[in-house]
Parts: C-alpha cells; sequence; structure tokens
C-alpha cells in the first residue's frame, strides 16, 4: 500500500462548510477521480482518510492537510488534477506527496493566521496586540458541547504582528500553537477584547497560511518538506549544534 499526502485549500463560501461536509465532498471527489483507496475492515468499511487539524467552520485556509492510503502505486503529481476536478469549487487540491514514513502530526505543531480586522484602525490594533503579548494570561469563554468553558488562549499565542498604516485597518498576522482544547482565531479576538477591550464593528476575516512546526523565531517548517526532499532524490538533515548555536 502507498499513503499520499494531500494539501488543499479552503477558499470563498466553502470556509462556513463543516469539517464533516468537507470530508464528505473529499470522499466524492477521490470516488470520482478513481482513486483506488484502501478500505478498513470490518462490518462498515470506510476508506483510509486521516485528517491533520482541520480547521473550524467560517475560516478560510491556504494549508488543510489529508493523508490518504491506496492499495495501488499511483503518481502524486498526476493524482492533484484529478482530485482537484472532482472537488466543489472553493475546495482546491494543491499538492500531493508520497508520504516517506513518520507521522504527518508529529509534523505539525502551530498554525499561522492572518486575521483582517475592517473597521480597526491598525495602531488601535497595534496597541491591543502588544497588551496580549505583555499579559500572562487571558481566560475567554468559548460555548461548548458541555456549555461555557473557560480557556487561558494567551500560552497558546507564540508571535503576534501587525500591519496596515495609520488610519487603515488592521491586519494580524499570529501564530498559534496547538494546544489542547485548541485556541481559534476567534479565541485570540476575544483575549484582545478581555485585555485591550477591542470591539471589532464587522466580522474578522481569518485564513489559515501554513502550520508546522515552530522553530526558535516562531517561524513554520513545511510538513510535506522531507516527503518532497525524498521524492528529489535529496536528504534533509537535522541543523548541528555549531549551526542552532
Amino acid at each position: 500500500m502507498q499513503k499520499v499526502r494531500v494539501r488543499y485549500a479552503k477558499r470563498g463560501p466553502l470556509r462556513f462548510t463543516s469539517h464533516r461536509d468537507v470530508a464528505r465532498a473529499f470522499e466524492r471527489a477521490l470516488r470520482r477521480a478513481g482513486v483506488p483507496m484502501a478500505f478498513s475492515q470490518g462490518f462498515s468499511p470506510h476508506p483510509k482518510i486521516s485528517w491533520i487539524g482541520a480547521s473550524p467552520t467560517g475560516v478560510a485556509s491556504e494549508a488543510e492537510y489529508v493523508e490518504i492510503q491506496v492499495i495501488e502505486r499511483i503518481d502524486p503529481a498526476g493524482l492533484v488534477p484529478r482530485l482537484d476536478a472532482a472537488m466543489p469549487p472553493g475546495l482546491d487540491v494543491l499538492e500531493a506527496v508520497t508520504a516517506t514514513g513518520g507521522s504527518l502530526a508529529e509534523e505539525i505543531e502551530a498554525s499561522r493566521w492572518v486575521i483582517e480586522l475592517p473597521g480597526v484602525n491598525a495602531d488601535r490594533l497595534r496597541s491591543a496586540t502588544g497588551r496580549l503579548l505583555a499579559a500572562d494570561h487571558a481566560w475567554v469563554e468559548r460555548l461548548t458541547k458541555q456549555g461555557m468553558r473557560s480557556i487561558d488562549a494567551r500560552p497558546a499565542v507564540v508571535t503576534a504582528e501587525v500591519s496596515g498604516d495609520s488610519g487603515a485597518y488592521g491586519i494580524l498576522e499570529v501564530v498559534v500553537r496547538q494546544v489542547t482544547p485548541a485556541v481559534r482565531p476567534d479565541d485570540v479576538l476575544s483575549a484582545l477584547r478581555v485585555v485591550a477591550a477591542l470591539e471589532p464593528p464587522v466580522p474578522a476575516k481569518a485564513t489559515r497560511m501554513a502550520q508546522g512546526r515552530l522553530d526558535d523565531s516562531g517561524g513554520l517548517s513545511d510538513p510535506l518538506a522531507r516527503d518532497r526532499a525524498a521524492a528529489s532524490g535529496w536528504t534533509l538533515r537535522e541543523p548541528t549544534r555549531r549551526e542552532v548555536d
């Protein structure tokens, strides 16, 4: 069997689609594209698909990942246009690589989000972001199936930067560590409200731009880099202690 890792985007109105509906659309697209899927055993077999860190409903993403298992060898590059053509508009297949071992989930420990806040002055957002980064805690309320729950959003925020000129609305770029429970973009906005009384007049638009492992500067590695390098005959190595220092 072969495992293939796929990166896809969730764009436009499709950002309001639930993960369950995305999963159904993906399974239909795999059937339409004629992908020779491997199935589980048992009374109710289902295709072997592993979802990694699916984005919450209501946000867009340029970096969603899924791993599929097939029973016949396929060309990942050829899979991309076939699968993309079978997907609904707004779910766009961007890349596919053959898995070379290990767990894809272990290659992802944080996400980089871009949050656009129309109606919020960039300077005001910059000030509020500074207060959030200076805070030790930022307790926010979230409605769950078990009722309201308080979570501390501050420890999950690795970096946060604001772009935009004075007088223009602000754009917040934030790297958020994946923790349990997950801290989502709306939790970051709630944290800004708690620490700085920031209340956007209109709903913000959040887009996940990347996922990966964190480096010392708060940047993210590409979770498919090792698989891509293996396919091209290159070998990625860990930096030496002297290089790190």
